[in-house]
Order: C-alpha cells, then sequence, then structure tokens
C-alpha cells in the first residue's frame, strides 16, 4: 500500500474463489501485524461483509480494479453479522488488524500494489 501517508508492505494470503472468500479470517484468535488477507473478484462489483464468526477487529480496505482504494472501514467489531457495505466497482478487499488502516494513514486514494491487480493496475507490481 502507498499513498500520501508513505507505504506499508503486508504479507497476504490470498482469497480468489468462492470456498476461500466466504471462510476468510474465521475462528483466528490472531494475526500477525504486518498479515492480512486479500479478496480478489474476477471482476468489480458491489461488495458487502460481515464478522461472523470472525474473533479479531479488522479494518477493510476496499479497491476498484486499479487497486485504489474507494473505502476504508476500520475496527469491524469482532462477531457482528451486520452488513459492512464497500461500495460499487470494488474488486479487492485488503483486510488487516484493526486500527492499523488509521494509524497508518490508508485512505481513500490509497493505492495497493498486487500481482493480482494485473496489467490494469494504477501501481503495478514487478513480481
Amino acid at each position: 500500500m502507498r499513498g500520501d501517508w508513505g507505504s506499508a508492505q503486508f504479507s497476504v494470503e490470498v482469497a480468489d474463489d468462492g470456498q476461500e472468500r466466504a471462510k476468510g479470517l474465521m475462528h483466528r484468535s490472531e494475526m500477525p501485524k504486518s498479515a492480512g488477507m486479500l479478496f480478489v473478484y474476477d471482476t468489480p462489483r458491489s461488495v458487502a461483509f460481515w464478522m461472523r464468526n470472525t474473533l479479531i477487529p479488522l479494518d477493510m480496505i476496499f479497491a476498484d480494479a486499479s487497486g485504489v482504494v474507494q473505502k476504508v472501514h476500520s475496527n469491524a467489531v469482532p462477531l457482528d453479522e451486520s452488513a459492512i457495505p464497500g461500495g460499487d466497482n470494488i474488486q479487492y478487499v485488503l483486510e488487516i488488524n484493526g486500527g492499523l488502516a488509521d494509524a497508518m494513514g490508508i485512505t481513500s486514494g490509497s493505492q495497493m500494489q498486487h500481482p493480482a491487480v494485473g496489467a490494469a493496475a494504477a501501481w503495478r507490481c514487478d513480481r
């Protein structure tokens, strides 16, 4: 991730099929500070997440097809089943530990770099 605030690197697990996206980070009691999960969709869409069976607070970073952050939801409440809408035209969602996005300054307009973003990336990945 990069933006006016600087940059940050996360070691992410990729959830790029329906089964992996449905499971997400459920049932985990902890996650290293520099880790996360990247949800990858085949095409941009309207997305909403919830925290069913998720035991740790999370920040959800919603990005478009070029990896540009459109919305950040901070500190999603563990086990809450309320829908957390990410917006329309979202193709990538990065979940990191709750509070990190605010602490680092990650906001709308920040850019994500990952091989999954591909040729449309606002910030290309050389891998």
